[in-house]
């Protein structure tokens, strides 16, 4: 097992000249993500900025009339059904499957299903993107690491939310260690599935001195890139709000146990108002 200094080193020849090759396409690349992520906020029909009711489908649930689980202006009374994995919408117009992950036009909405078989999760979104968009903080390069990923204490999953507030069932992948404030910092990472069933992406919920003072309360999350050779980079420029940070709609995560950096990171997504508060009473997972 290597220690925080590897992570260190790493920081030197990415941020200090070492190697400023590896510091500009890091920057170019999380420039790029940025951008494309800001046009999917504000433009997509799925985005959470459009989001209008998210619930989990149990044995059925009713979509339109006032008194439905999900009220719809307009819409007459249909039902979302999940059977022997598939989840189907059934309405005067006759039945058609819900692919799972992917964006469905209903009208003047837009459905998406989410989760895993069995706890699927329906989100509605309005006809088209509302509320604040993102803001960030200028790029910090002495936010950048690069190092290894330690192996987890004991293997296994965990149910957590994921950014979109849906749960999901997490393995440990391990943790990383990495200097920030003057100290080493041990975060743990998860490996969260995506919606769609692609492959699962290396996820760290984390919170710092700046939630609730120009971050969001509740924590952001950062994803762990794989750069080969065992090293990863871990770039806090392209930390990001949960969902819940755009709209009510959403449930907010708990924070992960020990996630917690005392110190303010002011890089990636800034937090404008408009979501909803830390969650309140909850144990950190």
């Amino acid at each position: 097992m290597r220690s925080a200094r590897g992570w260190c080193i790493a920081l030197a020849a990415v941020v200090y000249g070492g190697s400023p090759l590896v510091g500009q396409q890091a920057g170019a690349a999380a420039a790029h993500e940025r951008t494309e992520y800001v046009a999917w906020l504000t433009g997509a029909p799925n985005s959470p900025l459009a989001a209008i009711a998210q619930q989990p489908i149990g044995p059925g649930m009713r979509l339109g009339p006032a008194d439905s689980d999900v009220p719809l202006e307009g819409v007459d009374e249909h039902r979302v059904r999940e059977q022997a994995g598939a989840v189907s919408l059934e309405g005067p117009g006759g039945r058609r499957l819900l692919p799972r992950g992917r964006p469905v036009t209903f009208g003047r909405y837009t459905l998406s299903v989410g989760g895993p078989t069995g706890r699927s999760v329906l989100t509605v979104f309005g006809a088209s993107p509302g509320g604040k968009p993102p803001e960030h903080y200028p790029r910090d390069p002495r936010a950048v690491f690069v190092g290894p990923l330690a192996p987890p204490a004991r293997s296994g999953t965990v149910r957590v939310l994921a950014v979109d507030g849906v749960e999901v069932e997490a393995a440990e992948a391990g943790s990383v260690a990495v200097p920030i404030g003057g100290t080493s910092v041990r975060l743990t990472v998860r490996r969260i599935p995506t919606a769609g069933g692609e492959e699962s992406e290396l996820e760290i919920f984390f919170r710092d001195a700046t939630n609730g003072d120009g971050t969001y309360p509740a924590g952001r999350f950062v994803s762990l890139l794989p750069q080969g050779a065992g090293m990863y980079l871990l770039d806090f420029n392209r930390a990001r709000n949960p969902f819940c940070a755009y709209s009510s709609a959403y449930p907010c995560p708990a924070p992960w146990r020990g996630n917690t950096i005392a110190a303010p990171l002011r890089a990636g997504e800034r937090y404008a108002g408009g979501g909803l508060a830390a969650p309140a009473g909850l144990e950190a997972r």
